[in-house]
């Protein structure tokens, strides 16, 4: 959330929408809604509580040295038919997609015939 929170009005202008997803219920070990109503995100934030989306999405991480039946982090851009166009998926809890990255595939999305930066 933090890398992306200061860039809701670049996001906004590239058309784009954000949607926070984290796999946990609300009063979970690390209390995402007490979280969420002392630091309210701009975007939209889903609580998958029942991992169906995290699942869904092939990102569900049940155990490992820095997890336990939570998600990978990761970051996805959907375009507007419901197509994943990009996805980047953490190799442990602090791998993050990288901002530039990301918006560089939004920017492609929105013209297929701009090539990524070398």
């Amino acid at each position: 959330m933090a890398q992306f929170e200061p860039l809701k009005e670049q996001i906004e202008q590239l058309g784009a929408s954000l949607v926070y997803v984290a796999a946990e219920k609300s009063e979970g070990v690390w209390k995402p809604a007490k979280y969420l109503s002392e630091h309210p995100s701009s975007f939209p934030f889903l609580l998958d509580e029942d991992r169906s989306v995290t699942k869904a999405y092939g990102l569900y991480h049940a155990f490992g040295h820095d997890a336990f039946r939570i998600a990978h982090p990761a970051t996805l851009i959907v375009d507007r038919s419901g197509v994943v166009q990009y996805i980047y998926r953490g190799e442990n809890q602090t791998d993050r997609a990288p901002v530039e990255e990301v918006l560089d595939a939004v920017r492609k999305i929105q013209d297929p015939t701009r090539t990524q930066p070398a």
